[in-house]
């Protein structure tokens, strides 16, 4: 658990270097960044500036190759593999952009798989897999896989699953990308209510629109924090 006042999510001086072909590609550079418990953040900035990979950090998907990153009072360099992934699976949701659906299974299978890993009991699975398909509207959907999809039906999947785990932090990027402007703004409806309910969400958008959703803006240039703004739903 973390401490009382303290921020969920403590990122001190962190960077990420790619090496390829002996080029040095520096996708973060020296970020700090607190984000609390129950906040929902967005980060924003153009093509290549590194929200993705800051979400992956977040994430546990990568490591930061230098820097302090903290979640929940403990410092994840000490985190073994299986307290990664114990982490990942139990704590963190994903949207992810490319969706990440797997082409063999139905898209109830999808939803299913990660609280398959969770070990909950298949009447619980059942009734959560349902409710997060009926709440994108693709429970007559369910028996489909994902090449029978459309690209925004397929990100309704894949919101579906990260719903359906009730995960304390959501990590969306770019969740609204290959959605129309009618099921994007129910996607982020749904955010915002997971928000309310108490998960803590980090939004990597390139519409503005939905910027102001959230309550602050980060806003990432060449891989470093330049500014950051409280957005209009936070000061009503």
């Amino acid at each position: 658990m973390s401490e009382i006042n303290s921020p969920l999510i403590h990122l001190k001086d962190i960077s990420k270097v790619f090496l390829t072909d002996e080029i040095e590609t520096h996708a973060l550079s020296g970020i700090n960044l607190d984000i609390n418990e129950g906040e929902f953040l967005s980060i924003s900035g153009p093509s290549g500036c590194g929200k993705s990979t800051l979400l992956s950090i977040l994430g546990l998907l990568d490591s930061p190759s230098a820097g302090s990153y903290s979640l929940a009072g403990r410092e994840v360099a000490s985190l073994n593999n299986n307290e990664r992934s114990r982490i990942r699976n139990l704590d963190v949701g994903f949207i992810f952009q490319s969706f990440n659906l797997i082409g063999d299974l139905t898209v109830y299978e999808n939803v299913e798989l990660p609280l398959v890993y969770r070990g909950l009991k298949a009447s619980e699975r059942k009734t959560r897999v349902l409710e997060a398909l009926e709440k994108v509207q693709m429970s007559h959907r369910q028996s489909h896989y994902p090449h029978q999809l459309s690209g925004g039906q397929q990100q309704r999947v894949a919101v579906a699953r990260a719903l359906g785990g009730t995960p304390r932090i959501l990590l969306a990027d770019e969740p609204t990308g290959n959605l129309d402007s009618k099921n994007g703004g129910k996607v982020m409806e749904m955010l915002q209510e997971l928000n309310k309910e108490g998960a803590t969400i980090c939004m990597v958008t390139h519409d503005e629109r939905y910027n102001d959703m959230a309550s602050r803006i980060v806003h990432l240039f060449d891989g470093k924090v330049v500014d950051e703004t409280v957005a209009a739903v936070a000061q009503a």
